[in-house]
Parts: structure tokens; C-alpha cells; sequence
């Protein structure tokens, strides 16, 4: 049984990560609010990450970072204020999270640290400014932890399309807006948070040691994406 820091777990990607592992797994939650979820598995502890102490954990074999924005504006609307809380929540959150941890994670079975950027990164979505810089910064350091942190910990980030979230409600917010993203992807889908979860399952699993420093995206086919 692994013992897995989630960061992150009480709703969207992260809950449906927490869901997939609690079964199997000794699963312990960091987020300001509490998963809805009980589980014997499962330890919660309340945490803005970007404010409070991190909780000291005697042992860790994987950290998987979730929280995340979309700020989707102009370029012209988008304020200074904006790209730094957007940078704060993805990067400065994630290096605080893999720097309070590292010490324990390095004696831990197959350590492994799992990230999230956007397929906005490299398709050049319009109003995605603030976000896919963000997530360009994560994909960076995934990289560079990948190499830096080799062999003994792998380090890698997930990057999907729309996902059928909260955080993505302004998205999806209507059937006609539901229509134009599911006909953008060639696969005529966009992804559920189960999806995503699978893949955050698989690459801190053993199946995917020798796995580290990429970005995995799963995109539905995805090529090009207009709003």
C-alpha cells in the first residue's frame, strides 16, 4: 500500500484522484476544504497552500499537486494581478508542496511527483494568457525536476483539454457551448475527472518507472482550438 499526499483532493480532478486511490492506497488530503468522501484510507488535513504551514508526514511514496485556474481573458482585461495569483496557485503553490515534502518523498518506495499543466501550453489558445504561461512554468520545472531529481524520484505532469469540472463550469456552461467543444476535438468528446485520475493512477504506479520528466496530454485528439 502506497501513502499518497494529494494536494488539492476535495473537488474536480483531485477528488476523482483521491476516489481512484483511497481503495488501494493510504490517501492523505491537503486542501482547504474536506472531500465529501470517508474512507478509512483517507486522512484530511485543512491547508490553503498558498498561506499555511504544510503538515509534517512521517513517510510519502508519491505528491500529486492539483490545484489549478482558468482565467480566461483578453489580453487587454488581464491585469499584472492576475498572471501573478495565476502563477502562485500553479507554480509557486507546486514548488512549495515538492520543497516541504522532497526530504521525506527521497526515502519513500518509487517516489514519484505528478503535476498538472494545460494543452493550452502548446496549442496557443486565445484568452489563455495568464493560464498557459502558468502552465508553460510547471512544464518547465517538470523537466528540469525530471533531470535534477533522476534517479531517485520521477517527476512528471499531466495536461488535459476541457475537463468536466467546476473549474471549467464557465466552459461548459450551456448546451450550445457543450456542442462547439465536443465538435473542436476529433474524438467528439471532452474529458471526465475519472479520465484524468486513471493517468495520475498509472504514473505513480510501478508500471511507470521508467517514465520521468514528461508531459502526458490527453486531449481528445485535439489539434487546434479556437473559444
Amino acid at each position: 500500500m502506497k501513502k499518497i499526499v494529494v494536494i488539492g483532493g476535495s473537488r474536480g480532478i483531485g477528488n476523482a484522484i483521491v476516489n481512484a486511490l483511497v481503495s488501494e492506497n493510504q490517501v492523505i488530503n491537503i486542501s482547504r476544504n474536506q472531500p465529501d468522501q470517508l474512507h478509512q484510507n483517507l486522512t484530511h488535513y485543512s491547508c490553503d497552500i498558498l498561506t499555511d504551514q504544510l503538515p509534517t508526514i512521517d513517510a510519502i511514496d508519491s505528491l500529486i499537486y492539483c490545484p489549478g485556474s482558468i482565467n480566461l481573458k483578453p489580453i487587454s482585461r488581464l491585469k499584472l494581478e492576475e498572471f501573478r495569483e495565476d502563477f502562485e496557485i500553479n507554480v509557486i503553490g507546486a514548488v512549495k508542496a515538492i520543497q516541504h515534502f522532497l526530504p521525506i518523498l527521497k526515502n519513500g518506495k518509487n517516489p514519484s511527483i505528478v503535476l498538472f499543466s494545460t494543452v493550452a501550453t502548446k496549442l496557443g489558445m486565445p484568452f489563455h494568457a495568464s493560464v498557459a504561461a502558468a502552465k508553460a512554468a510547471v512544464e518547465g520545472l517538470t523537466k528540469s525536476l525530471g533531470a535534477e531529481l533522476a534517479p531517485t524520484i520521477r517527476v512528471n505532469a499531466i495536461a488535459p483539454t476541457v475537463t468536466n469540472t467546476d473549474l471549467a463550469s464557465k466552459l461548459l456552461r450551456n448546451e450550445k457551448m457543450i456542442e462547439n467543444i465536443t465538435e473542436r476535438h476529433p474524438l467528439k468528446k471532452f474529458l471526465n475527472p475519472d479520465e484524468v485520475a486513471a493517468m495520475a493512477a498509472f504514473l505513480i504506479s510501478d508500471k511507470a518507472l521508467s517514465i520521468s520528466g514528461q508531459i502526458f496530454e490527453l486531449d481528445c485528439g485535439i489539434v487546434s482550438f479556437k473559444i
